[in-house]
């Protein structure tokens, strides 16, 4: 094969290894859970 020919498979072959050594980026989502009920607040009367 020709030098050029060899040169353009190494250089594919470097990119395709890069390209599948990235470990992929996990994104993940939290949610914080709304309270089921309020705390009573303090009104200063007497009920």
């Amino acid at each position: 094969m020709s030098k050029s020919i060899k040169t353009l498979l190494a250089i594919g072959f470097v990119a395709v290894v890069a390209a599948c050594a990235q470990e992929p980026v996990e994104e993940y989502v939290v949610a914080e859970p709304t309270p089921i009920s309020t705390e009573p607040t303090h009104t200063g009367k007497y009920k």
